[in-house]
């Protein structure tokens, strides 16, 4: 189980990811600073104005100055705001770019795991909430560090006494308030956070197989499930509500307490002659009017929980290390001559899925995988992608260890078709155009007619032009499908690894794709996946993959 970062390691990783912005985060600290303490000074010195009249002074010159900085109050609040903003919206920038860089360090692997929606939550929910952190969390408490010490040195002119109650004051209040909600939000922040990401794992699984959800009438069972992720998110989020209301109720009650102490304690040294008159209205004034930079941070008890919950999260991710480690480089394999799988074994995780497998792979031959569901056909293909690395055993291309070839390499000499062919909201010519982005619009209608689907769509309104739809929605399972073989023709590269080519064609369609793949491989060389042997008539070769699993 992971040991999980306390709240100030986190914060300390997050400010390392502000880099070259640190003099905008400073400059709107002493921003920030200086319009609270115009807007207190503006109390204080009205307080000031009630001394002079009761002492019969000239008091039009502080209501001059309490007009300048009601001003300055506004003008400074507003470059404060916009600055912290600036600062938060540039880092959320550039977290962003670091975390889609480490998850294309990360990927293929990564993106193969059924967390996707924790994923989606990460790069969308858990970085909007860093905003919180650095527009609202670190400046505020920079802030009410730089104005408590202005304060407490005003304060202590009259008396030590005083300036010590309102130090005291500003801690319970600033400090130890948020600190104590932060402790009880602690593990319901991740919490929530985690059951955030589950909810959305959930809907869009459902959103995917809405299909097999209505066939086989699990809507009861989808909609039941549903209300339970939601309520257990709902109970979690209102046991921080309750948190909530009791970190309000400590912040009001600690903000009159401390107030009505001040006075007191005003009153008495006024009564032992301590202090003038002047001595009980402006101390009493000032801790009045002082207390907005650390309810702001009493406030953020409970936010903090979230923040350092996605903070913690984002961390997680960027300190992953890559299952497969890419290598550098291009142009150093040639073409595809020969590959062996020599004696080996993968499990995921704690699953063994082949054990002591070998092959060998010659140049121009058709190779049929075959063997009961779950027996890692498929993870062989992946594992020839170098998608994960073998735990034991190699794979080898032309006698050289795929762990030592150049991805890029690797990638244009291989091209997999998987079970499942994702089709983007674009056109259909640009869908198939993604295995060749510089591929002509012959090459695209060369590689349609390969896959059997260029009648289909040249029978369209808008032929290739016309519009895939959202998740292929306008397409069917066996057109998807199609599309995709029409992309592995195209990347037309040496090596080609079919995992189930046609399991969503009609006998029909699925003559045709055989043909063709039969066709092709006079200079490529196929690996073909199926649990049917009829799928494989046109294999030179037929190897059944052993079941490791346990049944």
């Amino acid at each position: 189980m992971k040991t999980r970062r306390n709240g100030f390691l986190i914060m300390k990783n997050m400010l390392n990811l502000v880099g070259n912005l640190y003099p905008i985060m400073v400059m709107a600290v002493l921003i920030g600073s200086l319009g609270h303490l115009c807007a207190s000074f503006v109390t204080i010195l009205a307080g000031y104005g009630l001394v002079s009249i009761i002492t019969h002074q000239d008091f039009y010159f502080i209501i001059k100055l309490i007009l300048a900085l009601a001003v300055l109050r506004g003008i400074f609040h507003y470059i404060e705001q916009y600055l912290n903003h600036f600062l938060a919206f540039k880092i959320l920038a550039q977290i962003r770019h670091l975390v889609f860089k480490k998850m294309r360090s990360l990927g293929p692997a990564k993106l193969c795991t059924k967390e996707k929606g924790k994923l989606i939550s990460l790069i969308t929910s858990d970085i909007e909430l860093l905003e919180v952190f650095y527009a609202h969390t670190i400046s505020p408490i920079a802030i009410a560090l730089v104005y408590m010490i202005f304060i407490l040195v005003f304060i202590s002119r009259f008396t030590i006494y005083q300036a010590i109650l309102a130090f005291l004051a500003y801690t319970s209040i600033g400090l130890i308030v948020p600190l104590a909600i932060a402790r009880l939000n602690k593990d319901l922040g991740l919490l929530s956070r985690n059951k955030t990401g589950e909810l959305n794992s959930f809907v869009l699984e459902r959103i995917r197989n809405i299909y097999e959800v209505k066939q086989f009438d699990l809507k009861k069972k989808s909609e039941d499930d549903l209300i339970d992720k939601s309520r257990n998110l709902k109970q979690i989020d209102l046991k921080i509500n309750q948190i909530k209301s009791l970190q309000e109720a400590l912040t009001t009650g600690l903000i009159l307490s401390s107030s009505l102490l001040m006075f007191a304690l005003s009153a008495y040294l006024y009564d032992r002659r301590i202090v003038g008159f002047d001595g009980i209205i402006i101390p009493t004034l000032a801790i009045l009017a002082s207390f907005g930079p650390f309810v702001a941070l009493s406030n953020l008890g409970n936010f903090l929980a979230f923040t350092l919950a996605s903070a913690d999260r984002i961390l997680d991710l960027l300190a992953e290390k890559p299952l497969v480690k890419e290598v550098l480089g291009e142009g150093q394999l040639g073409s595809f001559d020969q590959g062996q799988i020599k004696n080996v074994s993968f499990a995921y995780k704690d699953e063994p899925i082949i054990k002591d497998f070998s092959l060998t792979i010659d140049r121009g031959k058709i190779l049929g995988l075959y063997g009961k569901s779950g027996c890692g056909k498929s993870t062989i293909l992946r594992l020839i992608m170098r998608f994960w690395d073998v735990n034991k055993g190699e794979i080898t291309i032309n006698n050289k260890d795929i762990k030592d070839l150049a991805s890029a390499d690797l990638r244009k000499a291989e091209s997999l078709l998987g079970q499942d062919t994702y089709i983007f909201n674009l056109s259909i010519e640009e869908n198939i155009r993604l295995a060749k982005l510089d591929a002509t619009k012959e090459e695209i209608i060369n590689a349609a007619k390969k896959a059997s689907i260029h009648d289909f769509i040249e029978s369209l309104p808008k032929s290739y032009a016309t519009m895939a739809g959202e998740i292929g929605s306008g397409l069917s399972a066996g057109e998807r499908q199609r599309i995709g073989v029409a992309r592995a023709f195209l990347h037309d590269a040496d090596l080609m690894l079919f995992d189930e080519p046609t399991s969503n064609l009609d006998i029909l369609n699925e003559v045709i794709i055989l043909k063709s793949i039969k066709e092709s491989s006079k200079d490529k060389t196929i690996l073909l996946v199926s649990h049917s042997l009829s799928s494989l008539s046109i294999a030179d070769e037929k190897i059944r993959v052993g079941n490791t699993r346990k049944s």
